[in-house]
């Protein structure tokens, strides 16, 4: 028997070495067009970056040591251009252009895929690379090491192009990905894609989603790189890794069959449409196990199962069948691990099947032993049976042998239920008594059982007017950031104030990661509310998938690419990564704090007494591994009165230094500045427009000194807040009365005094465009650019049938004790109705 086998990495080398275990006599015949057999490509990036030293060490075989130990003929720099399956033989093309013929009684195509490279004007310009084999790494190492490169441009973000990111960065580069979807690694959903960006950025990554290049430029100065914005990106290099095909077109030539996805169409035993031709790899498509669709997988370790199955095929007759693979892969993206196996949310959406998603925050082990790291889990499943689908891992630390479990499971028809069977080692070091996927098995099922409807953050984007948004975290996480509308019930204080929560109207909960907005959904609805949904995720989840990704700026080549930059939500300015400097008032070491494996609100809780104990001017360090506490550090110093002197990232531990405020006096933040407990609170009662100037006037004229200024508008003031032009909403009969007997929009206030018809009012605006006075809209829109808050009150809302969508977008909704929250920060409020109350 004579075995061919056409392409000598993974799938066909596998195949090779497995067909001489179970056949000692046959001849072996492996041919390889490039100089290398059986390499980790995988380990690409890592060689070039630097991470990986040794050349060698990626040379799993050379191809004597291969054709020695396993009596191979293996020819490398050997072609085959030519498949003849009625004579069952090959054309091969040397290295030296001379062509010869070879027979096969059994043939074996591995052609793997090729690199995309679109046509773009200047895109075969010296400096722009793809990397797919040795031959292209050594080219990009040596243009790396000849070439005073500083800055580089990755095209396209898969796992590919950012593994290729961070090890440029690691070399000393600076570096832009651009990316055409609005997400990095496709194969994920967009929430969990989106801490990624965030961290990419920490990193001092430039991120430009949603951005196509249109073509190359080489200069002197080096590659310009257009995109269709509008935009140019200076660079010295460019890396190519928008994506690859399959290697067909020696299939194609053979007639064998091409399938639906594009990939060469095999059956169950991996044997092509033409008798004794077998294909394995990157080159073939194969139904998903899941959806019985065919589809293409560049996946490695399935190419190395196929290749074993193959082998057996090949010599013993088509006896094993090939399961399918359904997709199982990781990424190292700088400290962040990122992992996904099996269907995603948007895949299941694109066809049309059924499903349900969880997502849970947990800890890769025990939270009280040290170093306990963030690791976040994401399931989609059948939303009556609990049938496993997917699930995507992010975190630092444990991803991997999570994503692993659920694969398996997944590959057996497993469901969400099997995940609470799943038996786990665990000591503090390793895990919890609940492991993450053990809680991601409950929270599904409660999901399922309807213990717990959810909403997702993309459902509550949609529909955020039509609902009653409580967070049921404590004061002080609230001060740090929350949801625009949500009004702050904490959930030990939620028996007490049931009454604030209407039954009218759907409401949604939630807190930092999901279990404190659960815990507040049962006692709801153990007191008969109906229509009562918890934020899958909480505000974690829905405020990384919500952060914007900020417009980078031009790398300058003389910055080192290795600096790392504070987050830019909070102080946006440049750290080293090994420290941050102290600066204030104050001489004295920070007091340090170390808040590693304490979930939401532990590290707050941490600083607010630590903060208790300082004295103006100094100074705290925290260490924590909650991503959402650094991220949101800027804003609640801005609340407070501290200052955020500055954060940085280093493996999932994020460490953040704040220096305690003078209350008494103004203090610098990240921002601007703001008074600390000189704020100012101003309740507008009246719909006149003169006490409506008024109440603009004052709050610019406050914001304009740096303070913080709340609105807080109730009952007549409501009408101030009033869309010009509003949608329509379904009211009952007193909503319809209210609405025909009061103002329809600013425009409609009338004077207190001397109105006279309404010539007063439009008297007053005369005038006060002829003086050059702003009108009262224009006044309004001035204060909510210089950030005056605006509060409109919920009861009020609902006594005058007045609904969220017919009030300004920039307002939020509350009730008393979130008006009595922010009075309770300021040093005077004003009452606006008949007189002015001044009290301070």
């Amino acid at each position: 028997m004579k075995y061919i086998i056409i392409g000598g990495v993974a799938g066909g080398a596998t195949a090779a070495a497995r067909l001489r275990r179970v056949d000692e006599k046959s001849d072996i015949l492996l041919f390889e067009k490039g100089k290398y057999i059986s390499y980790a490509n995988c380990g690409l990036p890592y060689y070039i970056g630097g991470v990986i030293a040794e050349r060698e060490k990626l040379l799993v075989q050379t191809p004597a040591s291969f054709g020695q130990r396993f009596r191979i003929d293996v020819r490398v720099e050997n072609e085959v251009i030519a498949i003849h399956p009625k004579d069952k033989t090959i054309t091969v093309r040397t290295v030296d252009g001379r062509e010869y013929e070879e027979t096969y009684d059994k043939l074996l195509l591995s052609p793997g895929a090729t690199p995309v490279r679109p046509p773009l004007e200047g895109i075969d310009s010296e400096g722009i690379f793809t990397l797919r084999n040795v031959e292209d790494t050594d080219h990009i190492k040596s243009y790396l090491t000849e070439n005073s490169v500083k800055r580089a441009v990755v095209v396209g973000a898969g796992f590919i192009g950012l593994e290729m990111a961070e090890n440029l960065h690691h070399a000393g580069v600076a570096v832009s990905v651009v990316e055409m979807g609005n997400q990095v690694m496709a194969p994920i959903d967009f929430s969990m894609a989106a801490p990624v960006h965030q961290h990419l950025i920490q990193k001092g990554v430039s991120l430009y989603l949603e951005e196509g290049v249109t073509h190359f430029q080489r200069t002197e100065q080096g590659i310009t790189v257009f995109l269709k914005s509008g935009k140019t990106i200076p660079a010295d290099m460019v890396l190519l890794s928008i994506g690859v095909r399959p290697a067909t077109a020696l299939a194609k030539q053979a007639g064998l069959k091409i399938g639906e996805a594009g990939g060469i169409w095999v059956n169950e035993y991996l044997e092509t449409s033409a008798k004794d031709i077998y294909a394995v790899g990157d080159a073939i498509e194969y139904p998903h196990p899941l959806t019985g669709k065919p589809w293409l997988n560049y996946l490695a370790n399935p190419a190395n199962r196929q290749g074993r199955i193959v082998a057996d095929n090949m010599v013993f007759g088509n006896k094993v069948a090939y399961e399918g693979a359904i997709g199982t892969s990781i990424a190292k993206v700088f400290d962040m691990t990122v992992a996904s196996t099996g269907l995603a949310a948007k895949r299941l959406r694109q066809w049309e099947m059924e499903y349900q998603s969880s997502v849970t925050h947990s800890s890769s082990h025990a939270g009280y032993y040290p170093d306990a790291l963030p690791l976040t889990l994401k399931l989609t499943f059948h939303p009556v049976t609990g049938k496993l689908y997917g699930a995507q891992g992010i975190g630092y630390e444990g991803v991997d042998k999570r994503i692993d479990q659920i694969a398996g499971l997944i590959k057996r028809g497993g469901t969400v239920y099997d995940l609470m069977k799943t038996e786990h080692t665990y000591a503090p070091p390793f895990s919890s008594a609940k492991d993450p996927i053990a809680i991601a098995g409950y929270v599904a099922s409660n999901i399922i059982s309807g213990a717990m409807p959810v909403v997702t953050w993309r459902e509550l984007v949609q529909h955020k007017n039509e609902v009653m948004l409580i967070d049921t975290r404590t004061a002080e996480e609230f001060s740090f950031g929350t949801i625009p509308g949500a009004i702050n019930i904490p959930l030990d204080d939620l028996r007490e104030r049931m009454l604030e929560v209407p039954t009218d109207k759907p409401v949604v909960l939630f807190c930092a990661v999901g279990l404190r907005g659960y815990l507040a959904q049962r006692i709801l609805m153990g007191n008969g509310y109906k229509n009562v949904r918890n934020l899958s995720g909480g505000y974690k989840l829905y405020s990384a998938a919500v952060a914007p990704v900020p417009v980078p700026s031009i790398v300058d080549a003389s910055v080192d690419a290795r600096v790392t930059f504070g987050s830019t939500e909070t102080s946006g300015t440049v750290v080293q990564s090994d420290s941050i400097l102290s600066a204030g008032g104050s001489s004295k070491e920070p007091l340090k704090i170390n808040a590693c494996g304490l979930q939401c609100p532990g590290p707050i809780m941490q600083v607010k007494k630590a903060m208790d104990t300082l004295e103006p001017g100094e100074q705290v360090e925290i260490v924590a591994t909650d991503a959402g506490f650094a991220r949101d550090a800027s804003a609640w110093c801005d609340t407070t009165g501290n200052r955020l002197v500055g954060s940085h990232e280093d493996k999932g531990r994020y460490t953040v230094v704040i220096e305690k405020g003078n209350l008494n006096m103004v203090c610098p933040s990240s921002t601007g500045t703001v008074a600390a407990g000189r704020g100012k609170t101003l309740i507008l009662f009246s719909d006149d427009l003169d006490k409506a100037l008024a109440t603009f006037v004052l709050a610019n004229g406050a914001a304009a000194t740096g303070q913080k200024v709340t609105v807080f508008f109730t009952f007549w003031g409501l009408n101030v807040l009033k869309k010009m032009q509003k949608p329509k909403v379904k009211k009952d009969i007193f909503g319809r009365m209210f609405g025909m007997m009061l103002p329809s929009s600013s425009l409609k206030l009338k004077l207190s005094q001397m109105n006279m018809l309404g010539m007063g009012s439009r008297m007053m605006r005369f005038l006060m465009k002829r003086k050059g006075v702003d009108s009262l809209e224009s006044l309004r829109s001035q204060a909510l650019a210089q950030g005056v808050e605006f509060i409109a009150c919920q009861m009020s809302m609902d006594m005058m049938g007045i609904s969220r969508e017919e009030l300004l977008d920039e307002v939020t909704i509350g009730g008393v004790a979130t008006y009595m929250e922010r009075a309770d920060k300021a040093n005077v409020n004003l009452f606006l109705y008949s007189y002015l109350l001044f009290n301070k």
